[in-house]
């Protein structure tokens, strides 16, 4: 069981725990970042239930209802109601309510509770996974505390979230949360490789930039993301030494350009990125901490010549991210954080 699975050693040992002595709660809540495979355990869980021909609770992963627990077919749409339903993979004991937008609908989960009911149509057990469970609006969260409270037997239901805090506080207390870590870097850099085929150059850079996230990690496109950072360092190359705030504005003016609309925060991110590497090494001089170690030398000659308040631009760029959210003057934003870091 989990052999396919990265990561989370220390959760892989509670749910085989688990399994053995036959004591799989009816709710569980599997917290921790984006992309370190939370959704995963929750299948794998469902499959050891599901398997025809089990070994000591573990899956064989060959038999037909195995094959059938993660083929999910979610199709798009711009209705709401379209997403007031669970989703069932190919097996019929296997579904998941997925949000809609920035919602979980109450919808969706008044259908779970529903199916919930239902007895198991091939195995032993239902499994419902809840995606984004913080996405839940109180209605919906409370129109699940029922289920939780008294779930049917033969009934399980998985709260995936990356914001447990998030969370109604009577929706945690009735569940078993299980808390997963980001994966190690070294352990992303290997799978890339082993499972995704990523050159070494291409892996490394990647799994450092992943943040312990498999998801974040399978994402990124080096090629593209080595563009933007070389649009990124001129930014700072303007913003340090030779100050030049008419490459900084016409930078800024690049930004907006519509077919950069899509990436404007991954730009910011990796900015961020590459401030973090300038001060680290300027504060420590540890090359080890970077993330981007390909471009020692571009970051060492950066570092010499950097001002003292590396951590006020941190500052300064992460707001920006974060007022993305609402309808701000992006041009106007970003040149002033620009003529800021300029002084």
């Amino acid at each position: 069981m989990f052999d396919t699975l990265v990561g989370n050693d220390q959760v892989k040992a509670i749910i085989r725990r688990l399994m053995a002595g036959g004591r799989v709660p009816n709710s569980l809540l599997f917290a921790g970042d984006e992309g370190v495979g939370k959704r995963q355990f929750a299948i794998e869980i469902a499959r050891s239930f599901v398997c025809t021909e089990p070994n000591d609770a573990t899956a064989c992963r060959v038999c037909s209802a195995c094959r059938r627990v993660d083929k999910f077919v979610i199709p798009p749409s711009e209705k709401g109601d379209d997403y007031d339903r669970v989703f069932f993979s190919d097996h019929p004991d296997v579904g998941t309510v997925v949000p809609f937008k920035r919602n979980v609908r109450i919808g969706s989960i008044r259908a779970l509770e529903r199916e919930a009911n239902y007895n198991p149509f091939e195995a032993k057990a239902r499994f419902f996974i809840v995606d984004a469970a913080e996405k839940m609006a109180d209605p919906a969260a409370n129109a699940l505390l029922k289920t939780l409270e008294e779930p049917p037997p033969t009934t399980h239901i998985f709260l995936i979230t990356s914001r447990p805090d998030s969370l109604l506080p009577t929706i945690r207390s009735r569940c078993q949360m299980l808390r997963f870590a980001p994966v190690e870097i070294d352990k992303v850099e290997r799978y890339l490789i082993d499972e995704r085929a990523f050159t070494h150059d291409e892996a490394h850079i990647a799994a450092k930039l992943s943040r312990g996230s498999i998801g974040r990690a399978v994402s990124i496109n080096v090629e593209k993301f080595r563009a933007r950072r070389e649009r990124m360092l001129t930014v700072l190359k303007s913003s340090i030494g030779n100050i030049d705030r008419t490459e900084l504005l016409r930078t800024s003016e690049e930004l907006q350009d519509a077919k950069n609309k899509e990436t404007f925060e991954e730009n910011l991110e990796i900015l961020e990125t590459l401030i973090h590497d300038i001060w680290i090494l300027k504060m420590s001089g540890d090359a080890g901490k970077l993330v981007n170690t390909d471009q020692l030398d571009e970051i060492t000659n950066l570092a010499e010549k950097a001002p003292e308040d590396l951590a006020g631009w941190l500052e300064m760029t992460e707001k920006l991210r974060q007022e993305l959210a609402v309808n701000i003057n992006r041009k106007v934003a970003t040149d002033a954080l620009f003529m800021s870091m300029a002084g």
